[in-house]
């Protein structure tokens, strides 16, 4: 079969194509047959160890997020089967509850090979099934951005109708908070320095919209819209760079779920946060009953995903250098399969 693998730390292009042997599922796993895999801010952190990120090591598999079709079962398999539509959970031993130490380190494309591959085998339990009306192309963009921002909305505290949600930016994680909120009842706010951008986050539902290139103190603007108020919900994608404005953008009692580090800066003052009384949290993707939970949301509001553009498997290089430009509203897909 065809994979990619990440190459050595400076080495171009980023990922090579091998032939790799076919996997066989043993007990309790299950071969499954990719068809789209999407990528995420992290892959390219992965790649050139930006922000500190260790380099993936020479051979590995790079891409965490993909979806497929189960093609083979081994022994004692009782969760899917055959013909069954699938994608991979990011942590692969985080089923539910609080995030433990091992689900962080049980990571597709991580310390385990990810999904740009031709075939894969997973255990079982680290997989879930696709909503019906997806496609593999959109499927493919669940585990990560998707359940992200389910986390950031449902994991603490739940979004409730008639709150509002502000999204920073028009990447995955904030384009899936915007549907999340729009079917939920919320109100939600996005920021872009792209009047483009901000055009199509409108088409997608969002309420109000703020250029930050001609707002630099947009939490200002976002304090306007508000009545003086704040937001109940700020997905924080920026880090540092942004996240004193996000601070002084929450009501008392708001979230602000930290998720990127998109935006350099300095450190934060604490009493910022005491004088907000809001909550800072760190938000890591999710857990397989968060995945289930997601699903049937977007099942029963046919949520259908943002996607940018889709990418043929021997142009994944493309694809990941297409991500790094930064012009994408959405996704960024690579079909494997050779088909959506």
């Amino acid at each position: 079969m065809k994979a990619f693998e990440a190459t050595s730390a400076g080495e171009m292009p980023r990922w090579r194509c091998v032939d790799r042997g076919r996997p066989q599922p043993g007990r309790g796993q299950v071969l499954v047959r990719l068809k789209a895999a999407s990528l995420n801010y992290r892959d390219l952190l992965f790649s050139d160890g930006r922000h500190g990120f260790p380099v993936a090591p020479p051979g590995r598999v790079p891409l965490s997020d993909g979806a497929g079709e189960v093609v083979e079962v081994g022994p004692g398999v009782d969760r899917v089967a055959p013909g069954d539509r699938v994608a991979g959970l990011f942590a692969q031993s985080w089923f539910g509850g609080s995030h433990s130490r091992e689900g962080r380190e049980n990571t597709l494309a991580g310390a385990l090979d990810g999904v740009l591959s031709e075939y894969r085998a997973f255990d079982q339990h680290g997989l879930v099934k696709l909503p019906e009306h997806l496609s593999f192309d959109e499927g493919a963009t669940l585990p990560c951005a998707a359940l992200t921002a389910w986390n950031a909305l449902y994991g603490l505290v739940p979004l409730r109708s008639g709150q509002t949600v502000l999204a920073l930016g028009t990447g995955g994680v904030s384009l899936f908070a915007v549907q999340f909120a729009k079917a939920a009842g919320a109100r939600v706010i996005v920021t872009s320095s792209s009047d483009a951008k901000l055009g199509r986050v409108r088409e997608l539902g969002a309420d109000d919209v703020i250029n930050y290139a001609r707002h630099p103190d947009w939490s200002a603007e976002v304090l306007r819209l508000t009545g003086g108020q704040g937001v109940d919900h700020v997905i924080e994608v920026g880090g540092a760079g942004t996240l004193p404005q996000s601070i002084r953008c929450a009501a008392p009692g708001g979230i602000v779920s930290i998720i990127g580090m998109l935006a350099g800066g300095e450190s934060i003052d604490p009493m910022s946060i005491l004088s907000a009384n809001c909550i800072l949290r760190g938000v890591l993707v999710g857990s397989r009953e968060m995945f289930q939970a997601m699903n049937r949301t977007i099942e029963f509001h046919r949520i259908r995903p943002a996607i940018d553009k889709v990418f043929e498997f021997d142009r994944a290089n493309e694809a990941l250098a297409y991500l790094d430009r930064g012009a994408h509203v959405g996704k960024v897909v690579i079909r494997i399969g050779g088909e959506a």
